[in-house]
């Protein structure tokens, strides 16, 4: 059921947005779900009762994302509003930043920290120069295999909930990469942290920069989802699009 609309101005000028700005994605949900979450916040405020934001047809807001963050990723989401939509595409293509957390002696089933691990090694002979070293293999055109547990999906279905619904999935074969730089910041044995500038296609913990959206400074959290705060945030798009 459509929502009813009250007489206030606010959905009118939310309505009349155009442009992107970045907001904080949370572990847990998906890019779409934080997404939807944001129309519904933003369509109350504006006084829509009952709003639905996964309903596409008659949309009464235009909004998208610019690269999936992982379920269990979290950081910088680029979002586009009205005409900033068509800016997205610059936001897959450009490059982005991340921070990951890595244990050495461990490897689990899913490549990451919500699996079973399924192998263990020693790790006490392990250095950081030798960490450092390796890390040069990683940069520049690389070819990496996608793992399973992402956001890609086979007919529709994300890979990951296929894995946990019982279905066989075959591993995507490898595609090139770029990474511009990769930087051990610390190492703590079994626990190093990586600081990694990157191209589209990969799948780190926390996006830190996507495009010219940082973290620290553009970032809005969820508290700060309301129209007054897109309006400081906004970058609106180039009067070609507007």
């Amino acid at each position: 059921m459509a929502g009813r609309i009250s007489s206030n101005s606010s959905l009118t000028k939310l309505q009349a947005l155009n442009g992107l700005f970045a907001i904080y994605k949370k572990q847990g949900p998906t890019s779409a779900d934080v997404l939807n979450s944001l129309k519904e916040v933003l369509l109350r405020e504006a006084g829509v009762e009952n709003p639905n934001p996964r309903k596409r047809k008659k949309q009464s807001l235009k909004m998208g994302h610019g690269g999936t963050l992982d379920s269990n990723a979290c950081g910088v989401l680029v979002v586009g509003v009205g005409n900033g939509t068509k800016m997205l595409t610059t936001m897959l293509a450009g490059s982005k930043k991340y921070v990951a957390v890595g244990q050495l002696g461990k490897a689990t089933d899913t490549l990451d920290a919500t699996g079973s691990v399924v192998l263990e090694k020693d790790f006490e002979h392990v250095t950081r120069l030798e960490v450092e070293e390796k890390l040069k293999t990683f940069t520049g055109d690389i070819m990496q295999v996608p793992p399973l547990y992402s956001a890609l999906k086979r007919d529709g279905q994300r890979l990951s909930v296929l894995l946990k619904k019982g279905h066989k999935v075959e591993a995507k074969p490898a595609r090139a990469v770029t990474v511009y730089n990769l930087t051990l910041q610390e190492f703590t044995a079994p626990l190093f942290t990586l600081d990694i500038e990157c191209g589209g296609g990969f799948y780190e913990l926390t996006r830190t920069k996507q495009g010219q959206f940082t973290l620290e400074e553009h970032a809005l959290q969820e508290e700060q989802w309301s129209l007054e705060h897109i309006l400081r945030a906004l970058q609106p798009c180039p009067e070609a699009l507007s």
